[in-house]
């Protein structure tokens, strides 16, 4: 049965403008189970012949048939296909991976064959295969630890791991000594007696006499076909071994062949791999310490700006008017400390809200005296909504707010000015000759958006400071009010009960002594605040919460539709917005300075990966020759690729969080973990791996089996 024809075979190589004819018409014809030996001198064409025999190249011209299929007509995956499944390769410099087992060698052409085995399948198959080799204690040597014939053994092995009909053995005895040569020959000769079709190629005549019929090729022509002499092989190298039986045909899972193969290709040389995923690491691990410095700064920036009041709102009473003199924003007093409650109950988007009562007097200690820039009466809340802890002391209570009790937090410029270095917690000061207790000081604030001093300040209940201190809300004590009223003190008028939001023209009670007032405060049925502060959930709410606010404030001060309101509202949005942008900005120029070391790295991989191509470019000729498709070694380079940048990334991510760890530890500098950080990092680090990879993948996919077995 003929198994291989080929019919007026011609080869051509072109170099350059030069044709240099090979194969000047060659037919013949082999058939199954025969032991061939195409003999002639070195430049014959034996050799390219063989190589057109295996797939590897293809004529000028002519036909070839193998197994009835025109080979000719074949695309290289299909050649390749016949390659893995029809033919196996023995070639005379053995051809063996570097730095890999032996049984990894003989594995290696089952990573292209299509079938579904286990990786405890293909190691049994290819164990017993060297067994039969007689290397059974040989099979996690490398190649380096093997002798010339064991070497050639492992070869032949690695030819027969897919059950080929066809073997091509190319001077298989050329590197070998007379002995080694002896036994590989015969090992052949049992081979053939199992049903397998050997073509070896030689120039001497004494290794043709192995095989059963000799075609000599002289000067690209056959032109003689000699039948050899039938070799005696009683003495034949080894035990007569079954014949090898094909397995099940099966789709392979791609994926896990892939990785093995990916895996082993950067083990064989770990400081090449470690040093190519070094630009990874180095820029994977700048990304996340960046990215993190960057948030903890941005965070701490919000912080900040939430201490400044950036989610703050202030509500300020309406304007009012005498005689035609309009007073100016907060002249009115229409605001109640039951619309703080109000607010608080009825304001979903509200987290915080405290009444202000504000007042400018000079504060006594001892000898020492100051004029704070703040004299806040209001409630607790207050150091809710400011996001203002205590550094020593405690905090108001709503006790001291429903019994007008003369206590006060200090700020640290007021404790500064007035107690030096002395301790002022339980100690007395005097607000307008009022004895007040001090049980509290705020933590350090520093200046505002507008460079006003935070920490001069006094905070006590707005009970206090509205009956005891000033006897009068801020608005009374407007210097163009004074000049248009009466000359009665507009903070002695009280409300009726008729009159919810009294104008300043009332007198209903006779004026009474300052110390009179002092010491017995009249409770008033209408008690106004100068102001009252909002805290919402976050910067996002402020909308929602200036419009419930609005709304509520309308209703309960009967506002009519398109009357205008007797309130303002007022936010923080165009500070915090612009500070906020500045830290966006910071941590994306943060993180573009990172992006670069990605970058780097990447190049890095391509470099290292084109150099790789080079250097292993016999080993893709090998994997070529054994059955592997242009895909299949795009995707093993291009899998490599990108399991540098995994491991890299990986690597990279502990290396980031250590080094931001190390930075907050040793420099205190805010850093905040970003989990979106880490994922964007690893997927932009897989995406390196997969977009600098690619072309060098693209480039050995590319190269020539032929070609690349020749390389040096």
């Amino acid at each position: 049965m003929k198994l291989i024809e080929l019919h007026n075979v011609y080869k051509t190589y072109q170099l350059g403008e030069i044709e240099v004819p090979v194969l000047k018409g060659v037919s013949l014809t082999i058939s199954q189970g025969e032991f061939v030996a195409l003999m002639g001198t070195s430049g014959s064409g034996k050799t390219t012949l063989m190589n057109i025999l295996g797939c590897l190249d293809r004529p000028t011209s002519g036909q070839y048939w193998l197994d009835g299929l025109d080979v000719t007509a074949l695309t290289p995956d299909e050649r390749a296909y016949l390659r893995n499944r029809k033919l196996g390769f023995v070639f005379q410099i053995f051809n063996l991976l570097p730095r890999t087992s032996a049984l990894e060698n003989v594995i290696v052409p089952l990573s292209y064959n299509g079938f579904d085995i286990s990786d405890r399948q293909a190691h049994q198959r290819a164990q017993d295969l060297l067994e039969r080799m007689g290397l059974s204690t040989r099979v996690d040597y490398e190649p380096s630890q093997l002798s010339g014939g064991q070497q050639q053994r492992v070869a032949i092995a690695r030819a027969l791991v897919n059950s080929p009909p066809v073997l091509l053995a190319d001077e298989p005895t050329g590197n070998l000594d007379s002995q080694t040569s002896e036994e590989v020959l015969v090992l052949f000769q049992r081979l053939n007696a199992e049903g397998v079709t050997i073509i070896l190629v030689t120039h001497d005549e004494n290794v043709a006499r192995h095989a059963g019929r000799i075609i000599r090729i002289n000067d690209g022509v056959a032109e003689t076909v000699e039948l050899a002499a039938e070799p005696d092989a009683k003495d034949s190298y080894g035990p007569r071994a079954e014949k090898s039986q094909p397995h099940s045909h099966t789709s392979l899972p791609r994926l896990r062949w892939m990785l093995r193969t990916a895996l082993n290709g950067l083990r064989r040389n770990i400081l090449r791999a470690a040093l190519t995923a070094l630009g990874i690491i180095i820029g994977v691990a700048a990304v996340i310490a960046m990215m993190e410095i960057g948030r903890g700064s941005a965070d701490a920036i919000q912080r900040t700006i939430a201490s400044m009041g950036a989610n703050n709102l202030i509500i300020f009473p309406g304007t009012a008017s005498s005689g035609g003199v309009t007073f100016g924003m907060g002249a009115a007093m229409t605001l109640t400390p039951q619309d703080v409650e109000a607010i608080l109950r009825e304001c979903p988007a509200v987290k915080a809200a405290a009444p202000i009562v504000r007042a400018r007097i000079q504060i006594v200690y001892g000898n020492r005296n100051w004029v704070p820039i703040y004299i806040f009466g209001t409630t607790p809340a207050f150091l809710d909504v400011r996001e203002w802890p205590l550094e020593a002391g405690e905090p108001l209570t709503e006790q001291d707010v429903r019994n007008v009790s003369k206590v006060c937090l200090l700020g640290k410029r007021l404790v500064r000015e007035l107690f030096g270095g002395e301790d002022p917690l339980n100690k007395e000061i005097r607000v307008n000759n009022i004895i007040f207790k001090v049980v509290g000081v705020l933590s350090s604030k520093g200046a505002n958006m507008i460079g006003m001093d935070q920490d001069d300040i006094l905070v006590a209940p707005w009970t206090t400071i509205r009956y005891r201190v000033t006897r009068s809300s801020l608005t009374n004590v407007n210097q163009s009010a004074k000049q248009t009223t009466s000359t009665s003190s507009t903070s002695e008028k009280v409300n009726t009960l008729n009159e919810l939001y009294p104008s300043t023209q009332l007198s209903l009670y006779p004026a009474r002594s300052t110390s009179q007032e002092a010491n017995n405060p009249m409770p008033v049925r209408f008690a106004n605040v100068d102001q009252i502060m909002v805290a919402a959930h976050s910067t996002q709410d402020i909308p929602r919460a200036i419009q419930q606010i609005t709304q509520l404030l309308r209703e309960r001060h009967r506002i009519r539709p398109g009357e205008p309101e007797d309130f303002n509202i007022r936010d923080m949005t165009e500070p915090s917005r612009a500070l906020s942008s500045t830290a966006t900005l910071m941590t994306k120029l943060l993180l573009a300075v990172a992006l670069i070391s990605l970058v780097v790295g990447g190049v890095g991989i391509m470099n290292i990966m084109l150099v790789s191509v080079t250097e292993r470019t016999r080993e893709i000729g090998l994997r070529l020759a054994v059955g592997a498709r242009s895909r299949d070694i795009l995707k093993q380079f291009l899998t490599e690729a990108v399991l540098l940048c995994f491991c890299g990334g990986i690597v990279g991510i502990l290396f980031g969080r250590g080094a931001s760890m190390v930075i907050t530890t040793v420099f205190g500098w805010p850093t905040g973990i970003s989990p979106l950080a880490i994922l964007a990092a690893f997927a932009v680090s897989v995406t390196v791996g997969v977009t600098f990879g690619y072309y060098p993948a693209w480039k050995a996919s590319r190269l020539d089996p032929i070609n690349a077995l020749r390389y040096e």
